[in-house]
């Protein structure tokens, strides 16, 4: 007879990978339906965005919530092909840096770190994220269409928004996504290929 301390269970802790899976399978959406997300969702994300880290704790950033659809457009036009999220998008957060020559290297790396966790942020709430990457030359134009003062610039806007089915198909055939483990991560010093 097995005691009731002893029972076999079916529900083992979940593994490492298993932890950490809303990570591994966060990616990035560039087609959305009509539906737009509600706005206890987009605060969620902003507040994910808002709690990143920061090169010195800098915060250097700011948040622009977009919902409205004939900036979101005019925001795409300015912009494409790299802002090609944004034409379907119902809504999107702008990521605003001050302009400041000398930090210009870390304030990337924090724009990256909070878009990043915008995008984690939206795949664990059943949402949809793309990256739109404003180039150097439509940022003026970016900044005129958000009201920015001359000060600030935008350099990443993130689509925010439910997925088309189309856009969540797979891209590429099961297992050839990424490179193999072996062609990436080595252990203790670098590897011939």
């Amino acid at each position: 007879m097995i005691e009731p301390n002893h029972l076999p269970t079916s529900s083992q802790p979940p593994s490492a990978i298993e932890r950490v899976r809303p990570l591994v399978r966060t990616r990035q959406y560039r087609e959305f339906t009509e539906d737009p997300p509600d706005q206890a969702a987009l605060d969620a994300i902003t507040e994910a965005a808002r709690w990143s880290g920061s090169s010195n704790n800098g915060q250097p950033w700011r948040f622009i919530e977009i919902r409205d659809r004939t900036s979101l457009r005019r925001l795409a036009e300015a912009g494409l092909p790299q802002t090609r999220p944004l034409l379907t998008a119902t809504a999107a957060i702008a990521i605003v840096l001050p302009v400041d020559h000398d930090r210009a290297i870390s304030h990337a790396f924090d724009d990256g770190r909070a878009a990043e966790r915008m995008l984690v942020a939206a795949s664990m709430l059943d949402l949809g994220a793309g990256i739109s990457w404003v180039r150097a030359d439509v940022r003026e134009a970016v900044g005129e269409i958000l009201g920015l003062p001359a000060d600030r610039f935008v350099r990443t806007i993130v689509a925010v928004g439910h997925p088309t089915e189309a856009a969540r198909r797979p891209k590429s055939a099961p297992g050839q996504a990424r490179l193999p483990r072996e062609q990436v991560v080595f252990e203790e010093r670098w590897r011939k290929e």
